[in-house]
């Protein structure tokens, strides 16, 4: 089973550390790791589910005092991973979906509820670049499937509390629609 780890930390040197530990800990493949806005750093690890888990819980005493929040989700869709990268290939939509989260670790879960819950496509996760420590998922499909994922993703445990807004848009204007692409 593919799982997704990370950490989200307030210290960049801790950041690095927590890095380094993750991948002398187990034998995970690294996603990303870099510096995101507000000064924090994240680091994005996945292979099998237990390798995660030790990495991530390994990171975790790395990273002390700055952990702002950390995530493991086993059995993580492949779409998510795209998603992340902002290489998503989307045909037109019908709607329009965005959510915009307080912590960089629940848009990650809230792009993965949504994508499982319904028959969409993930456009992009925006971790924490430009956004003043903030993050933002957008998905497209038809007006009914965006309304469920994106009900789905708000109702998870993981997003409780984390959820700064979001939006869906039937028929979306094409101008709208080349400046999120």
């Amino acid at each position: 089973m593919k799982a997704l780890g990370m950490i989200e930390t307030l210290s960049i040197p801790r950041g690095i550390e927590a890095a380094d530990t993750m991948l002398k800990t187990a034998n995970v493949d690294l996603v990303m790791a870099q510096a995101v806005c507000a000064g924090k750093y994240i680091v994005l690890v996945s292979g099998e589910v237990a390798a995660v888990k030790s990495a991530v819980e390994a990171a975790l005493a790395a990273s002390r005092e700055s952990l702002v929040d950390s995530l493991v989700i086993p059995n993580i869709h492949d779409d998510v991973f795209r998603a992340i990268a902002a290489s998503s290939e989307v045909s037109g939509p019908n709607a329009l979906g965005i959510m915009e989260t307080f912590s960089l670790c629940a848009a990650i879960y809230a792009a993965d509820a949504a994508i499982k819950a319904a028959q969409v496509e993930l456009i992009e996760v925006r971790l924490g670049r430009g956004l003043g420590g903030k993050s933002f998922v957008t998905l497209t499909g038809e007006v009914a499937a965006v309304r469920a994922a994106v009900k789905a993703a708000e109702n998870i445990e993981e997003t409780a509390g984390m959820m700064a807004a979001s939006v869906v848009i039937p028929s979306p204007h094409a101008d709208v629609l080349n400046a999120i692409y």
